[in-house]
């Protein structure tokens, strides 16, 4: 016998600020559903998910959930409003005697039920309302973005809850891995209309892209059609006077689909400029140690950074990376230990704090008003990679329309002030990338971006985050730290550092000596790896790299040809010194870079 739905939402339509969010909205959440909600930033997911929990009214349409079915919603900014400490709000839906259902939850999640709301981060806030949900335990959970602000430890224990429990939910986040761990069906946000699909979000951008690609089919046949229809209009027909009415109002209710029609949002214009080259060397750090207090950060850490490395740091919340990477740049300076700075850097930073962003000042001042992007006599126009840009023409290149440019930063959501700062970091030059957890807020396919924008970016990136997959795709190696002063250097992102982190106990061996750093990140390996004929295949990262290798080359010989044939003009050097040197620099360059892609291609074909 069929159970009846958890939630039922039957033509539902919603307007925001004149404009239609949903239209003829219709889905249902059965019990023991486990839903991926995707879509793009400003889609609407979040106000869909209040829909789904009663917390908005749409304009027209029902919402019905049967007698004694609860739903539960995670929001993003909770009201923790006349609560002293966030325990309290946490239990504050529990029957007496359940409180110890929140301990439980504030274990997994790593916060302390007894801070005060007063003092509480933001990060801590959405963590207490993460455990209410998690400790009332209703029929249907709604989760919006439940990873955000949590560590990798803390996501791996929520992604071990949610795949144990029986409880129907619907999921909003930007992981990728922990959407492909736990979800079995997908609800797609697309301009207005929702699709489903009976399968996990694994497989999610494929049938995206069949579904947008049979969309532009039929927008192309439908202009063939108004094309051939306007042109019967125009010249009529020999053999007859009149027109045929009803062909003409058929043509007129064709050219009415076409304008009905929505356009699919673009993609931020993500770019990169690297500037001038550095030196090989980026950073040489040795024998680093920091302590505040009685937290011992680091001790004893050494790392050697080279021109191109894609560094990342994980490790709990709290233990310290921000302050690792503040050392790294010269920002603050270690109680024991030197850093040294390579030559000629240029370093820009994506602070996870948003720091760099007047929450009270609009877009268009934010931008304008950076020295670094001021053009000089102008109030209009900013200076990017070189090049002076109209303002909102810059904005919309990051998704932003014209009225938001006037409107103060602190109407944005979390997605669009990180764009914002992507804007503000990628309009300078730089050769080393400090991102401070970029990834938080941002869509899947803005992620896509920067990962891409990263992959061809010709300087070094230091990177802090706790997207497993995001690590996976741009690090070259890991530096794990995992509290009390010890900090690991391994090769690879994050499978193989987990792999590599669990191998060792799995076959009896050491641990891996902390604090000791390789000569290079790229070349670092724990103390007591795995033997080498027992390793079979390649890891995820290895195998990224294998398929992106044949682009590499191709790229580096066709720079190479260009290169050599610039070169090639005899009065070169005596007439431009100053470019010669440039060019023959950059040919040495890219011949040792082509050197090491084909010889890490043939390594990694042999192995696979």
């Amino acid at each position: 016998m069929a159970r009846a739905p958890l939630l039922q939402l039957s033509d539902i339509s919603l307007t925001f600020g004149g404009g239609p969010v949903f239209d003829g909205l219709s889905l249902v959440v059965q019990p023991g559903d486990r839903v991926a909600l995707v879509g793009r930033n400003g889609s609407g997911k979040s106000t869909l998910m209040k829909v789904m929990a009663g917390l908005v009214e749409p304009d027209r349409g029902t919402r019905v959930v049967p007698p004694g079915i609860s739903v539960g919603y995670m929001e993003q900014d909770p009201d923790l409003s006349g609560f002293p400490t966030l325990g309290d709000y946490a239990a504050s839906g529990l029957a007496e005697g359940e409180a110890y259902r929140v301990a439980m939850v504030a274990e997994g999640l790593k916060f302390n039920p007894e801070t005060p709301v007063a003092t509480a981060s933001g990060g801590e806030r959405r963590r207490a309302a993460l455990a209410k949900l998690l400790a009332e335990a209703p029929e249907l959970m709604l989760l919006d973005e439940p990873t955000n602000h949590l560590d990798i430890q803390a996501i791996e224990w929520l992604e071990r809850e949610l795949s144990e429990t029986r409880t129907a939910f619907v999921l909003i986040s930007h992981d990728r891995a922990f959407l492909r761990a736990l979800t079995k069906a997908t609800l797609w946000i697309d301009r207005g209309e929702v699709r489903r699909r009976e399968a996990g979000f694994d497989g999610f951008e494929e049938w995206r892209e069949t579904v947008w690609a049979e969309e532009d089919e039929a927008r192309h046949k439908l202009d063939r059609k108004i094309k051939a229809e306007a042109k019967w209009a125009v010249e009529g027909i020999s053999a007859r006077r009149k027109r045929n009415m009803g062909r003409v109002r058929a043509l007129q209710a064709l050219r009415q689909e076409r304008a009905s029609q929505i356009r699919r949002q673009g993609t931020a214009a993500l770019d990169l400029d690297s500037g001038p080259v550095s030196g090989k060397r980026v950073i040489e750090a040795t024998g680093l140690s920091k302590v505040f207090g009685d937290k011992v950060i680091v001790k004893g850490f050494s790392l050697r950074v080279q021109r191109g490395d894609r560094v990342a740091f994980v490790g709990p919340n709290g233990v310290g990376k921000t302050t690792i990477l503040k050392m790294l740049t010269g920002e603050l300076a270690p109680d024991a230990g030197s850093v040294t700075l390579g030559t000629n850097l240029e370093i820009a930073v994506f602070d996870q704090t948003r720091a760099q962003l007047d929450p009270e000042a609009s877009l268009w001042e934010n931008l304008t008003g950076d020295p670094l992007m001021r053009v000089s006599g102008s109030s209009d126009q900013v200076m990017v990679r070189g090049n002076p840009r109209h303002v909102v023409a810059y904005l919309k290149d990051f998704l932003f329309d014209e009225r938001q440019a006037r409107a103060p930063v602190k109407s944005l959501s979390g997605g669009e002030k990180a764009r914002l700062l992507l804007a503000k970091l990628m309009a300078k030059p730089s050769n080393l990338l400090i991102l401070d957890e970029p990834t938080n807020d941002l869509d899947v396919e803005t992620l896509d971006l920067l990962q891409d924008t990263l992959g061809e970016y010709d300087g070094t990136v230091l990177l802090v985050s706790h997207d497993r997959d995001f690590i996976d795709r741009v690090a070259t190696a890991t530096v794990a730290l995992e509290g009390g002063g010890r900090a690991t250097v391994y090769p690879g992102g994050w499978s193989d550092y987990a792999a590599q982190r669990v191998a060792p106990a799995a076959e009896g061996a050491a641990t891996p000596a902390r604090g000791a750093a390789a000569p290079s990140p790229a070349a670092a390996a724990p103390a007591a790896p795995a033997p080498k004929a027992e390793r079979k295949g390649l890891s995820f990262t290895e195998r990224k790299r294998l398929d992106d290798l044949p682009g590499v080359i191709e790229r580096l010989e066709a720079e190479i040809a260009k290169l050599t044939e610039f070169l090639s003009d005899p009065d070169l050097f005596h007439q431009e010194p100053v470019k010669f040197r440039k060019a023959t620099e950059a040919l040495t360059e890219r011949q040792e870079a082509l050197a090491r892609a084909e010889e890490d291609w043939l390594e990694l074909a042999e192995r696979a």
